[in-house]
């Protein structure tokens, strides 16, 4: 019989205490979601306009300060007119005026009787009667009355951001306090670094894919008629950045209200097809190619980290999910204790950026090798 493996009492007792403290940090964030919500979307928020900062500034001859507050101006703007986009859209079309809710209950009797007459049932059954006694349009309503609820968390959003901006001058001071030595803190800036330019380059792949297919999504609802195309397109852009359930989303739902208001199905089934057209275009040619190793993430730990930071963050979470698994693989690499972590959280094994050699050709380097301590 084989014996079994023998690990070192440290090696078990470290992993026990990562274990441990990977269960108190989960509880943590669970019961803390009021508080810890709002601030990691301003820091987020705080990435974002970092980047575009350096953007301005790079393509611009602009001071830092100009360049800066710019940049602020930009994101926080466009945060703000995003929520009330969809705050004012998602009111306007569950109101009265776009007449859905009155519809919905004919149109699936209608619907109902003819999937009945294909499968050749004579009494189809009917869903008017249960429809008006749910109240369709009360629930609806209510969905969008927890949609304005977004405001306010919007608001506790620019009240971290603004302490956040106020802190950042002391920054430099922390970082000389917490590494006094030079070599040490060179490689905390590279973690920083590389943390900063995962979070950024993920932001750019599914920004620039999502105006993509928005483009594309837009000419489509435009060409079958669509009510509310503009906002369908704005829902598809912003659902683009949760990760799996985006894109169902954005490929079922336009084609769902097409149902609804028009009296024949071709509509329905043209935005169907075409949305699903442009989504596997999109995720197996477009976005593979833009993205490179710059989010070499493992799609299974995509969706747990999906499901896990949805269920203790809710839909906030779901949008920062994928950010937060590249901010985790970019920190455990640079530990010995913990770089197994980070070559499970990795795509190929290998969690570390790809750069470019100087005939061009990619080729993989460590940009900061794991270190040889476990602090």
């Amino acid at each position: 019989m084989k014996p079994p493996i023998t690990l070192p009492t440290s090696t078990v007792a470290r992993n026990a205490l990562v274990a441990l403290a990977v269960v108190a940090v989960g509880a943590a964030v669970y019961w803390l979601a009021d508080i810890l919500t709002p601030l990691a979307m301003a820091i987020f928020l705080l990435i974002m306009i970092d980047g575009v900062k350096r953007t301005i500034e790079k393509r611009t001859r602009l001071p830092s300060h100009v360049a800066g507050i710019s940049a602020l101006l930009v994101v926080v703007l466009g945060f703000v007119a995003s929520i009330a986009f969809i705050v004012n859209g998602a009111y306007g079309f569950f109101s009265d005026a776009s007449g859905v809710s009155a519809n919905i209950g004919p149109r699936l009797d209608q619907i109902l009787e003819d999937g009945s007459r294909l499968v050749g049932v004579t009494t189809p059954p009917t869903t008017t009667d249960l429809i008006a006694q749910i109240d369709v349009r009360g629930y609806l309503m209510a969905i969008a009355g927890q949609a304005q609820g977004v405001v306010g968390g919007a608001v506790f959003v620019m009240i971290y951001l603004g302490f956040l901006l106020a802190s950042q001058s002391g920054f430099r001071r922390k970082l000389v306090g917490l590494f006094p030595d030079r070599t040490a803190r060179g490689e905390a800036l590279e973690v920083f670094q590389r943390v900063r330019g995962g979070v950024e380059g993920y932001l750019w792949v599914q920004a620039v894919t999502g105006v993509m297919i928005c483009a594309a999504a837009w000419i489509l609802m435009r060409i079958v008629g669509l009510q509310n195309a503009e906002f369908w397109t704005f829902v598809i852009f912003i659902v683009g950045f949760i990760p799996v359930l985006g894109g169902a989303i954005a490929g079922l739902v336009p084609p769902l209200f097409a149902l609804v208001q028009f009296e024949t199905y071709w509509q329905a089934m043209v935005l169907l097809g075409g949305l699903q057209a442009i989504l596997f275009i999109s995720g197996n040619f477009i976005q593979p190619r833009m993205q490179g190793d710059n989010q070499n993430i493992d799609p299974v730990v995509v969706l747990l980290a999906l499901a896990f930071w949805g269920k203790v963050w809710g839909v906030v979470g779901m949008f920062l999910s994928t950010p937060l698994a590249v901010m985790a693989m970019a920190i455990l690499a640079e530990f010995r204790g913990s770089r197994w972590m980070a070559i499970l959280l990795s795509g190929d094994g290998e969690p570390y950026a790809e750069k470019e050699t100087a005939a061009s050709k990619p080729k993989r380097r460590r940009v900061n090798p794991p270190q040889l301590k476990d602090e």
